[in-house]
C-alpha cells in the first residue's frame, strides 16, 4: 500500500479547487480584474435604479439594482450585496434586511439577479438625516465597488444618529 505525503495532498486539492474556480476567456479589462483577484464577478455588471422615490420626509422609496452575468459561464456568489451611501466625508453602511439570508445566488450566462435597497426619506438639511449624493455597491467576492449617484433626497437616520433608516436584500430574481 502506498503512503501520499500531506503535502502532496495539499497541493493536489489546492490545485482541484484552482481548476474549478469560475473563470471565462474575455477581454482586457475582464482579464486585468480577473488578474486582481475579482474570478467572475468581474463579468458581473451593475445597474442602479430606476427607483421607486420617497415623495416627502418620512415616506419610504426603493431603488432596485440589477446585476447580469456579462461572462461566458454561470457565475456564484456567496453572501449579501453591500451598499454604502455617502455624503460629503460621511459614508455610512446600509444594513441588511431583517429577512435578508447570506446565500448563495448563482448567475446563469446572460442572467440577472437584482437586490432591493429600501430607505425612509429624512427632511433635506435635518440634523437627523443624511444628505447623500452618492451610493457605492459592493457585490460579495469583487475586488472593486460601483459607485452610482444618489438622486432620492435625504435619508433618515436611525436612532444612533449614524445609521441609514434604510436595508438591504438579498438576492432575488430579477424581471428584467
Amino acid at each position: 500500500m502506498r503512503t501520499i505525503s500531506v503535502t502532496a495532498t495539499v497541493a493536489a486539492l489546492a490545485a482541484a479547487l484552482l481548476l474549478t474556480s469560475c473563470d471565462s476567456a474575455g477581454d482586457d479589462k475582464n482579464t486585468q480584474n480577473k488578474a486582481a483577484g475579482a474570478g467572475c464577478v468581474a463579468d458581473l455588471t451593475v445597474r442602479f435604479g430606476p427607483a421607486n422615490a420617497a415623495p416627502a420626509a418620512g415616506d419610504t422609496g426603493n431603488v432596485p439594482v440589477t446585476v447580469t452575468n456579462r461572462g461566458d459561464a454561470p457565475c456564484t456568489v456567496e453572501g449579501l450585496p453591500g451598499v454604502d451611501l455617502v455624503a460629503g466625508d460621511t459614508t455610512a453602511a446600509v444594513p441588511a434586511a431583517d429577512a435578508a439570508a447570506a446565500g448563495k445566488a448563482t448567475f446563469a450566462k446572460g442572467a440577472s439577479l437584482a437586490f432591493t435597497l429600501t430607505y425612509v426619506r429624512g427632511e433635506d438639511g435635518g440634523d437627523t438625516s443624511l444628505a447623500a449624493r452618492s451610493a457605492t455597491v459592493r457585490l460579495p467576492g469583487a475586488a472593486k465597488a460601483e459607485s452610482f449617484k444618489w438622486a432620492y433626497g435625504a435619508v433618515a437616520l436611525k436612532g444612533d444618529g449614524r445609521t441609514p433608516d434604510a436595508s438591504v436584500t438579498g438576492f432575488q430574481q430579477s424581471t428584467d
